[in-house]
């Protein structure tokens, strides 16, 4: 069967393991399998726990129209203690509904057909709306649904176990990338519709001599004579 929205969304029945076997206006049926971890400190199923199975057959139940109705109240008695491996089937069934309020019978049982628990519960119907469903699962193979975009780099965008290259962008015509070597000279590099000029290149001053010629003095020298 086709499970409403209203059950696809509900995360709490799903972790237990609920389902769902009958739905329709007034009524319903939910089955669980006790397991090892729903039991309590005396091994026996949780009452918390056969609670929520009859609070969710009851949900079910009185939802019966797009409006949103939730459980004002509820009376639980237990009857019979379960334990790991039974199967536990909550039975919900509408006894009154007048404007905004109802009242409905959960009776919970084992797989032999024993009573374990019986509810009571009494419904109010609010005005709000359901949520809208929880979008779809990715697919198993773990391809993402619709176009994967572009990094807009030359590396590559993962689409499951598949890497699809993405080409690199071209940017405007003639246009270099990164800075501009220059050439060493007094040319211009071109950039595109622009030129850049380049300037011209210092040349180094040479190395001096170890020993340079003493300079020419501009007078003649005058011999004199040293008396020693």
């Amino acid at each position: 069967m086709t499970l409403r929205p209203m059950m696809r969304n509900d995360n709490a029945s799903r972790m237990l393991g609920m389902v769902v076997e009958h739905d329709a206006p007034g009524e319903s049926r939910v089955s669980m399998t006790v397991r090892d971890d729903m039991l309590n400190g005396f091994a026996i199923t949780h009452g918390g726990l056969v609670f929520t199975l009859a609070d969710t057959a009851f949900a079910i139940a009185c939802n019966e129209d797009e409006r949103v109705t939730v459980a004002g109240g509820a009376d639980i008695t237990f009857l019979k203690s379960t334990t790991a491996g039974q199967t536990l089937t909550a039975t919900a069934a509408r006894r009154a509904r007048s404007g905004r309020t109802g009242l409905y019978d959960i009776r919970v049982t084992d797989e032999t057909g024993d009573l374990v628990a019986e509810v009571r519960g009494r419904s109010i119907t609010t005005d709000r709306r359901p949520p809208a469903p929880v979008a779809e699962p990715v697919d198993a193979s773990g391809v993402q649904r619709g176009p994967v975009p572009s990094t807009g780099s030359g590396t590559s965008v993962s689409r499951g176990s598949e890497a699809a290259p993405v080409a690199e962008p071209v940017e405007a015509a003639g246009v270099q990338r990164g800075p501009v070597p220059s050439t060493g000279s007094g040319t211009s590099v071109s950039r595109g519709s622009e030129a850049a000029p380049v300037a011209e290149p210092v040349e180094a001053p040479g190395p001096r001599a170890l020993h340079d010629p003493a300079p020419e003095r501009d007078e003649a020298l005058t011999t004199t004579e040293v008396s020693r």
